[in-house]
């Protein structure tokens, strides 16, 4: 397993990491197989989405703000729930199909690591099943 270190620098983002995942799977010399990503974290989490216009990360992330708000009286007394739940909406883990020594996605897609507790430092789990 591999591991990137990810810095995080306000509450809620998404972050490209599309740039870093090809980067490892170059390094590490992977051509054919299925890249796992797993991010071990309770209030972040992993998507696909449009990587060619910024705005659309900021629209996801207003988004969600608006679906999850921070305050809603939860329970949870930490004062994060709502990171937790838009974590839970997103996933924990990404299946990459590898061909050819590149990760597979659509033209405009890219990998984001979705930040809903920050600031902090993260990392993101790299597992290789392949040639």
């Amino acid at each position: 397993m591999e591991m990137l270190n990810i810095r995080t620098e306000t509450r809620e983002t998404l972050i490209s990491v599309t740039a870093q995942i090809q980067a490892l799977v170059t390094d590490m010399g992977w051509t054919e197989g299925m890249l796992f990503l797993h991010c071990p974290h309770t209030t972040a989490g992993l998507t696909i989405n449009e990587d060619a216009d910024p705005s659309v990360a900021m629209d996801v992330v207003a988004a969600m703000r608006k679906l999850v708000p921070h305050q809603a009286g939860y329970r949870h007394a930490e004062g994060n729930s709502d990171a937790h739940i838009k974590t839970s909406l997103f996933g924990p883990t990404l299946p990459l199909i590898v061909s050819d020594g590149k990760i597979q996605l659509g033209t405009w897609q890219g990998v984001y690591f979705c930040e809903f507790d920050g600031p902090r430092n993260r990392r993101l789990w790299a597992q290789w099943l392949g040639s």
